[in-house]
């Protein structure tokens, strides 16, 4: 593991250098509390530290004041060492943010069971990052599919669209479904369905940009999201979306699938600003007419001023299964 020694004692250092070595850790040595703050702030810097109280340029408490600041930062196990060692001087350093104190001269074998008390800390703290990071993805991503649930995307959605409307862009939405997809599972069974959604969302997350929203709607149903988008883009970028899903068929353990699925799309510069709510309700309508219409294509959700032509639906003219 690596750790920092900081003293402005060059024979102090060496003798914790060496000690440390020994004990297996790959030790960074500086002699001033400005160049330990430099190396405690670097990203992959050190997260066990050895301070000396007095030291040139920053001393050691006013290192663990500064690295307390950065609450965003991995947790970094700071130990004061001194030769004060009344009660006043332990108080004060805790409370400047160290977390442990040793006082000089100081024993190997304390400071290397100190050590492994930081450790211990560290590791503790990485298990409970760990655990809120896996909390944090079940609750806002689908389980089967690992693609964004429902509640997020839509609270994306909004998001989007009220930064839109202050900034004047453009936000695209689509809504797409597999076709047929019932079919899939009653003549395959629900595991092979399983596996189309999964390599559908796959190939979603591949044919938007990083920057973009992809999620499960419901079922065989996913919402894209397409931040600043061009409404003049729309229904090729919405195209796009489709040949990928349809190119090349789904390997399962049953076989290869041709799958397709059908899309409505809406831009939301064509529209007044209305909740996110009611434009996928106008969305929807879209999807329903390119169900209906022939599926496997993808159809444009407008305003009843801006009443689309019949050139604007693009796609195949039939399902393929």
């Amino acid at each position: 593991m690596n750790i920092l020694i900081a003293d402005d004692d060059a024979m102090s250092r060496r003798l914790l250098e060496k000690t440390l070595e020994r004990e297996g850790y790959h030790v960074t040595a500086v002699g001033d509390g400005r160049r330990a703050l430099e190396q405690l702030s670097l990203p992959d810097g050190p997260r066990l530290a050895l301070l000396d109280w007095m030291m040139p340029e920053l001393d050691g408490p006013g290192v663990c004041l500064e690295v307390r600041k950065r609450h965003e930062r991995p947790y970094i196990h700071m130990i004061l060492v001194s030769s004060r060692g009344s009660k006043q001087d332990v108080v004060g350093g805790l409370e400047a943010g160290a977390d442990d104190y040793l006082t000089k001269p100081w024993d190997p074998a304390e400071l290397t069971a100190r050590l492994r008390v930081g450790q211990r800390i560290l590791q503790l703290e990485d298990r409970l990052v760990e655990a809120r990071e896996t909390m944090r993805f079940k609750a806002t991503h689908d389980s089967l599919t690992s693609l964004l649930n429902r509640g997020t995307i839509i609270d994306l959605l909004v998001r989007e669209l009220a930064r839109a409307k202050r900034e004047k862009g453009g936000t695209v939405v689509m809504l797409g479904d597999v076709d047929q997809f019932k079919s899939v599972n009653d003549t395959y069974g629900h595991a092979v369905g399983d596996e189309v959604l999964r390599e559908i969302a796959r190939r979603l997350l591949a044919s938007v940009r990083s920057y973009d929203f992809a999620g499960r709607y419901g079922g065989e149903e996913f919402l894209i999201v397409l931040n600043n988008c061009d409404a003049n883009h729309a229904m090729a970028r919405a195209e796009e979306v489709r040949e990928w899903i349809a190119k090349h068929p789904i390997q399962t353990k049953r076989g290869p699938l041709s799958i397709t699925m059908s899309l409505g799309v809406l831009a939301s510069a064509n529209w007044e600003p209305q909740l996110a709510e009611a434009l996928l309700c106008e969305v929807d309508v879209a999807l329903y007419r390119a169900k209906a219409e022939g599926r496997n294509c993808v159809r444009l959700a407008t305003p009843p001023s801006l009443d689309a032509p019949a050139d604007q639906a693009i796609g195949a003219s039939g399902p393929r299964t």
